[in-house]
């Protein structure tokens, strides 16, 4: 089978590198990928906004099967004119896709459907948002409402902070994704990832993880679209996954089908683990990333049939299988990030997966022969081990094989479990 893989960034060189292991995958290409990618597949220039050039591709290549990685094209509706056209996809209709494209959206259905999650009012206007301030507290969640690359939140400690960031978001800080503001109460707990793939009636889990969100060590500085990863996320145990699924994930493939807009695809849901129990914090209707980069180093199973399987809605009998080993994610990044990256520093990877490591390219570019920084997150250096506390190490060892003098990467990605794999008296490797 002949498939197509759209994306560029860290997420998609660990979609490509698994897809490219299945013994169903006989040309794998990609657009626009990276240097990373291309080790895996071949790179085709396509605009993914000119939805017929997409479809004339596919047509001619006999593509079998579309994998959407990012959350635009999705939100844009790429997916409804490839079924249109009679092409597989994994990834949901831009209708479905409203459940990452629209926060309030969100909100809203998780109150039709009684989902558990934080209070909220949706708000058009700077006046209206700052009228709505008075009925929360300190500290105050503010959302954009629409898609803003994982940048798009702000938690101000303070009213004054919260007039002012909401200053920003209707004075177009995050372009159009701030026409909206979703205002929501303040949840404590611990933050986990789980994720599930459906056909639209047919659930499965797919893993879980923690994401490191915080650009800085110790959870400090502003939101990034993520610094690290590791899976599974023990504090995510089986008694509450059992709970997520069918006080959070069913009710909304339910509410959705109900709704005339069945979701097709893999839904990521960001939980906050709460006194009362997981309550959603928000989903997206993609792999997350750098979530993805370890789920696809755990993943056993030949990704294109489960992919193949909910794209046909066929997904009813099938499972994922995953490796009880942890795999955890260090992002490297360019200075300046998540402002205005550096761009152009050179990168050599030398020997960094010698010791069984993986490096993801995501914003990385080949010019004058030389790897060299093109974005913000540039590598996602991965490691499996036989606990987090392992992979943890493999994985730092790897990043300091790496010479890449304009970037940075936070040093205490998986520290929490550590410390708690180290309480728990669990065997420290090496």
């Amino acid at each position: 089978m002949n498939i197509l893989l759209l994306g560029s960034g860290g997420r998609e060189h660990a979609l490509s590198w698994k897809l490219a292991q299945s013994p169903a995958c006989t040309r794998l290409y990609a657009a626009p990928g990276n240097p990373g990618i291309a080790e895996e597949a071949e790179i085709v220039a396509l605009d993914v906004n000119d939805h017929a050039v997409v479809i004339a591709f596919c047509e001619a290549q006999e593509i079998g099967l579309v994998v959407i990685g990012p959350e635009a094209p999705l939100v844009d509706g790429l997916s409804d004119s490839l079924r249109a056209a009679g092409v597989p996809v994994f990834g949901p209709s831009k209708a479905a896709a409203q459940l990452e494209g629209s926060k309030g959206f969100t909100k809203d259905l998780c109150q039709r459907a009684g989902i558990p999650t934080a209070g909220y009012v949706r708000t058009a206007s700077l006046e209206e948002a700052r009228a709505a301030l008075t009925r929360f507290s300190a500290p105050y969640v503010l959302k954009a409402d629409g898609l803003a690359a994982g940048k798009g939140v702000v938690i101000a400690a303070t009213l004054a902070e919260a007039e002012a960031a909401l200053a920003d978001m209707f004075g177009g800080a995050f372009g159009s994704a701030g026409a909206e503001v979703v205002i929501e109460e303040f949840m404590a707990g611990e933050e986990a990832s789980f994720f599930a793939l459906t056909d639209g009636t047919t659930i499965i889990p797919f893993g879980s993880a923690q994401d490191h969100k915080r650009v800085g060590d110790g959870d400090t500085g502003p939101n990034t679209g993520g610094m690290g990863a590791y899976s599974p996320a023990p504090v995510l145990t089986p008694e509450l996954q059992a709970r997520v699924m069918t006080e959070i994930i069913e009710p909304t493939v339910a509410t959705m089908r109900a709704d005339g807009v069945p979701y097709v695809g893999v839904l990521y849901a960001g939980l906050m683990l709460t006194a009362e129990g997981p309550k959603l914090i928000e989903y997206n209707a993609r792999f997350g990333d750098p979530e993805c980069q370890v789920l696809m180093m755990r993943l056993e199973s030949d990704l294109v049939g489960i992919m193949l399987a909910c794209a046909k809605g066929e997904l009813a009998g099938v499972e994922a299988q995953f490796r009880d080993e942890a795999a955890l994610t260090v992002v490297m990044a360019a200075k300046g990030y998540p402002g205005t990256p550096e761009k152009g520093g050179t990168i050599a990877l030398n020997d960094a997966e010698e010791g069984g490591a993986k490096v993801f390219h995501a914003g990385t570019a080949v010019k004058d022969g030389a790897l060299v920084a093109n974005g913000g997150r540039v590598l996602n250096v991965t490691a499996m081990g036989r606990n987090v506390t392992e992979a943890q190490r493999l994985a730092y060892e790897a990043v300091e094989t790496i010479d890449f003098a304009s970037g940075f990467c936070r040093r205490d990605i998986g520290q929490k479990e550590v410390a708690r794999e180290a309480a728990a008296g669990r065997p420290r490797s090496g």
